[in-house]
């Protein structure tokens, strides 16, 4: 009887490591990104200076540079893919996309999702464009308001929240900016770092960042959970970014005052 079991017990485990040989390994992305001659980076289209469209329809910006920047790494092209707060996580869960660098703030819950790359690249906290005729100087001036946010982004259930506003979400940022202007909401809660931005041009003259930015949070890049080789690839060259100021030199030909974060992490890594 013992002998039945143990010879039993022999042909399982055989078949078992037949199955499990006859199973291919899984194939690492930056071989299938190396074959295809083409690395696919989800990037915004509507967050000026990081990632939006030029005249031509081309998107270009920071973010877009740095992807650039990888594709150049690896010797192959790069294909710029739109993405927006509500869809960026799960075109790269399905594969849409190898890489996403697209404002996205560093959540644990995130982590979760995909393959945060440590260290972060960029940083921003939170603030509103509003007109200056509304004098807003509190956060609870917006409470009862209706303010304009964006799909997925996780400083809207605070505002909503905390400060008692009425979030009015819209999937991409042309439709909160028309809105905004149209008079259908007091602000646009936003990143400081791109209402920044946008004061800096004519049509933004009449408006202002008038409140004190909250929840100052990194922006992490990313790929698929469980590619480790990409996942290192990556962080090798965020350090060097930070290293060499490429992040600031970035910043400065998009216009972009130099950033506290991105200051700090060029001097920690010198």
């Amino acid at each position: 009887m013992i002998n039945k079991f143990l010879k039993g017990l022999t042909t399982a485990v055989a078949l078992g490591a037949f199955a499990f040989a006859a199973v291919p390994a899984q194939a690492d992305v930056l071989d299938d990104i190396k074959e295809r001659g083409v690395l696919r980076v989800g990037v915004k289209a509507d967050y000026k200076p990081y990632g939006f469209r030029d005249t031509s329809g081309a998107i270009i910006g920071i973010e877009p540079d740095l992807a650039q920047d990888v594709a150049d790494k690896l010797g192959v092209a790069v294909e710029f893919i739109p993405v927006v707060s509500s869809n960026r996580m799960q075109f790269l869960e399905q594969g849409k996309v190898d890489l996403m660098i697209a404002t996205m703030t560093d959540k644990p819950d995130r982590r979760k999702v995909v393959s945060i790359v440590d260290p972060n690249y960029y940083s921003s906290g939170t603030n509103i464009l509003a007109a200056k005729s509304f004098g807003f100087t509190a956060w609870e001036d917006l409470r009862g308001k209706p303010v304009c946010g964006i799909q997925g982004a996780f400083y809207n259930k605070k505002t909503g929240r905390d400060f008692g506003a009425n979030i009015v979400a819209f999937k991409g940022t042309a439709e909160a900016y028309a809105a905004l202007q149209a008079g259908n909401c007091v602000g646009f809660v936003y990143d400081d770092s791109s209402i920044i931005a946008s004061l800096a041009q004519p049509q933004w003259s009449d408006y202002e960042m008038p409140l004190p930015t909250i929840d100052d949070a990194p922006w992490g890049l990313a790929v698929k959970l469980g590619e480790e080789g990409f996942n290192t690839l990556m962080s090798e060259m965020i350090v060097e970014w930070h290293k060499s100021g490429r992040i600031l030199e970035l910043e400065t030909k998009w216009g972009v005052e130099n950033t506290p974060f991105a200051t700090a992490m060029n001097a920690k890594y010198q």
